[in-house]
């Protein structure tokens, strides 16, 4: 739209010019005629496509101004015309037909000063003060298309690059979306695995006593639906966290009042504290002080309160609670720095919330040029696997401060 409106307006007030203008000049030229306005658009029209092909338009320019000296036509523009097209091939062609247009141009500029000399019987000097201050303004808009040009490639190979490297922290993510999903698939594997060993036990145990206890055998019966309905249940999240939905593993985390980077270290599996066996009997939280311990050993001081009583919690939501302790203590120890940890653990009929800080640098950690992990997408998944919440971010007084809320699915056995 720039160029059609520069085009219009310098076709139009070159127009009203020659027509208006040529018999107060003190040279005497032509006036106003058909030719003369071919002239006009012949040099004008060029800005049109100065930046799809510049050295065509530059030396079209060129060569349609110089009809104005061939038969002597007042063309008061034309010159403004010429700057734009040196400068529009400097910035957007290549570096010889630019030098071809400058020179072009500031051909046609010296030789409309030559003739004007001559035709004013001037003093010659007209002529060299001219190809001074023509050299000057020309090459100067050319140094500035070729410095627009210079940047202008520079922030598209930035861009590019941005581009790559969005491209790579994506794929990065989604492989360890992928890793982590498969990790935790696998942990309520051994969950469900672990309810049909119950089930199991208490039908073995009802089968025993139908005959000689029929009310115990009745209370087993009553036992193993629901834990059968804890295992489908545990089952339908197996195939939900498979599915890779896409509402989940964003690599930023909810703070509730801003959204802060993933800062953290790598899953839990490649924790040298942690020190559990990826197929071992998966932990709970009626280990955390033995977890407190290992890391007390590592050289982190953590300090435990636990509120409420551990009853009847889900394997599966005991196991994410542990996890999401353990991360975040990693994440302390690997990048907090001198510090110390506290866990706090509320324990509620319908939920169980988690609070990890520490006093340590907090987000400072991703400044350091350290490559970041992705132990909070981990987090993240495990709590949405549950329906719950997490919030991190840096504390106010310093550290940084982990909150869950992991919600206790009541099982119904209607």
């Amino acid at each position: 739209m720039l160029d059609i409106a520069l085009t219009a307006a310098f076709g139009i007030a070159g127009i009203v010019l020659l027509f208006g203008n040529y018999e107060s000049a003190e040279v005497d030229y032509l006036p106003g005629d058909f030719v003369g306005v071919l002239l006009i658009l012949g040099s004008t029209v060029p800005v049109l496509f100065r930046r799809s092909a510049p050295a065509a338009a530059g030396l079209i320019g060129a060569i349609v101004t110089s009809g104005f000296l061939v038969w002597n036509y007042s063309a008061p523009l034309a010159v403004v015309v010429m700057l734009i097209l040196v400068y529009s091939c400097a910035a957007y062609g290549t570096l010889s037909g630019s030098i071809g247009v400058l020179l072009a141009h500031l051909g046609v500029s010296i030789g409309y000063t030559v003739t004007l000399a001559e035709t004013l019987a001037s003093d010659y000097e007209l002529i060299a003060l001219n190809a001074v201050f023509s050299t000057i303004g020309f090459g100067g808009l050319w140094a500035m298309g070729r410095a627009a040009q210079g940047r202008r490639r520079y922030l598209g190979e930035l861009e590019d690059r941005t581009a790559r490297l969005v491209d790579a922290r994506e794929a990065e993510v989604r492989a360890a979306l992928s890793e982590e999903r498969s990790r935790i698939a696998r942990e309520l594997h051994d969950v469900v695995a672990h309810h049909v060993s119950v089930m199991t036990v208490q039908a073995s145990g009802a089968r025993r006593l139908m005959d000689r206890d029929p009310e115990r055998s009745a209370e087993a019966l009553v036992a193993i639906e629901s834990t059968g309905r804890a295992a489908l249940t545990e089952m339908r999240r197996i195939v939900g966290v498979l599915r890779d939905p896409s509402n989940r593993g964003a690599d930023t985390a909810d703070t509730g009042d801003a959204r802060f980077p993933v800062t953290s270290t790598g899953s839990q599996a490649s924790s040298g504290v942690s020190g559990r066996a990826e197929r071992a009997p998966q932990p709970s939280l009626a280990e955390l002080d033995a977890l407190a311990e290992q890391f007390r050993q590592a050289g982190l001081p953590v300090q435990v309160t636990i509120d409420g009583f551990a009853d009847e919690i889900p394997v599966g939501v005991d196991l994410t609670a542990y996890r999401i302790i353990q991360e975040a203590l990693t994440n302390t120890i690997k990048h907090a720095g001198p510090s110390t940890a506290t866990i706090a653990v509320q324990y509620s009929p319908d939920e169980v919330i988690l609070r990890i800080t520490d006093d340590g640098r907090g987000l400072a950690a991703a400044l350091d040029g350290r490559q970041p992990g992705h132990g909070l997408l981990g987090m993240r998944e495990r709590v949405a696997l549950y329906g719950g919440t997490l919030a991190v971010g840096p504390r106010r007084d310093g550290g940084f401060d982990v909150r869950a809320r992991i919600p206790i699915e009541p099982v119904s056995l209607q």
